[in-house]
């Protein structure tokens, strides 16, 4: 008999996770399915070994847009009749992602050896929770075409705001670079040129270019050293910065900018409402579908927060009132939530709510941006012309003197 690690919904919705011993997973899951539990997840259960094969797999990204294109393929090879597997097969062969193609292909023979398409998905350790989860609502439902239009809608929602947002940051980032290469140039190259130049001269120079120069010296000196030591630096906080205590602590500082930390939290609560709703109009139950959205977050402190939230609604609270109790969702998403639970239209208040706030950060964006890259243009402008100024002192003192 094998150990398994099995994850499960009992008839209250609430999510258990055991490890069970079995002669194989579809003996498992055909046991407690047949005693009126939704099987959610059966893997085996490994040591050290699968562990870091796991950890190895879940490092690895999908291209998302790839993968979008994978399920409007995948949905009509289905509406069109074909089987799964041999839509799986046709499309494992002539995915242009070879990454993508292998994972399909591995998900394929999976599903030949017996195991369920959601099943095979989530081995894979690569494809979004939520994706895994509306697969597996179609399976229990029978309706899988409806469930992967759905994903399809929502993924190409959440794209069209990642883009939108990626366009948005794209010019001024560009101007960062732009004054970081101009500063390190100017520093490091045109001021200690100058610098060689005074000292032959015998001209008593100005306060400020002797600062300046003072400094680009130093700089030009030590600019290997300090580049390395960036170097360092980020690879050591890149390192922290996946400890749950660094990602909380980040999140905390995040939360706490005067602008940023609003834009952040209502971005990610629209995402949240986005796989939310999709989870909800897929028949998931609420406490599972929480769950499943609480994993799609990037965020550990509203993960939290909605762990709270969940624990709450497992006790018969209504989701508004458990989320309220975080203090971390703003208050008008919290309103339409309860608006509604009591009209009985929770996942399209839902949507709303993810509507509502993507458009919020985009224009509020915008509008920052606006005032961003005006600043970033007038501080390059004042800082080459302190440059020039404290450069070109020395001549206008020299050619006083020599008149």
């Amino acid at each position: 008999m094998a150990e398994y690690v099995l994850k499960y919904a009992d008839s209250r919705g609430e999510i258990h996770q055991e490890v069970v011993e079995a002669a194989s997973e579809q003996e498992l899951r055909e046991r407690f399915t047949q005693q009126g539990f939704l099987v959610y997840s059966v893997r085996p259960r490994g040591g050290v070994a699968t562990l870091g094969r796991q950890v190895m797999r879940r490092r690895r990204k999908l291209n998302l847009e790839k993968f979008l294109i994978f399920n409007q393929q995948f949905l009509t090879l289905i509406r069109a009749g074909l089987p799964i597997l041999k839509a799986l097969d046709l499309l494992g062969e002539r995915l242009t992602d070879a990454r993508l193609g292998a994972y399909i292909k591995a998900v394929r023979d999976e599903v030949r050896n017996g195991a369920l398409l959601s099943e095979a998905f989530r081995r894979q350790g690569v494809f979004p929770p939520v994706y895994v989860t509306s697969i597996l609502a179609g399976e229990k439902s029978g309706s899988l075409a409806e469930v992967l239009d759905r994903y399809i809608a929502y993924q190409k929602l959440a794209l069209a705001v990642r883009k939108k947002l990626l366009v948005s940051l794209l010019y001024p980032a560009l101007l960062v670079l732009l004054v970081i290469g101009l500063v390190v140039f100017l520093v490091t190259y045109v001021v200690p040129n100058f610098a060689q130049l005074y000292s032959t001269m015998s001209a008593e120079l100005p306060t400020v270019t002797r600062y300046l120069i003072a400094v680009a010296t130093t700089a030009r000196s030590y600019v290997l050293a300090f580049a390395a030591a960036l170097a360092v630096a980020l690879v050591v906080f890149r390192i922290w910065s996946r400890t749950a205590a660094a990602q909380e602590k980040l999140d905390r500082i995040t939360l706490a900018l005067p602008v940023a930390g609003d834009l952040w939290v209502k971005y990610q609560v629209a995402q949240f409402a986005r796989v939310l709703s999709t989870l909800l109009l897929g028949g998931i139950p609420l406490v599972q579908a929480l769950e499943t959205a609480a994993d799609a977050l990037g965020s550990g402190l509203l993960r939290t927060a909605l762990e709270k939230a969940k624990k709450m609604v497992k006790e018969g609270q209504p989701l508004s009132v458990g989320l309220a109790s975080t203090a971390v969702f703003p208050s008008l998403s919290i309103d339409m939530m309860e608006v509604g639970e009591s009209t009985g239209a929770l996942p399209s208040m839902l949507a709303s709510v993810a509507e509502f706030y993507e458009d919020d950060v985009t224009i509020r964006m915008t509008a920052v941006l606006s005032l961003v890259e005006p600043a970033i243009m007038i501080f390059m402008g004042l800082f080459v012309a302190f440059v020039l100024v404290a450069l070109y002192l020395p001549i206008f003192s020299l050619a006083d003197t020599l008149r």
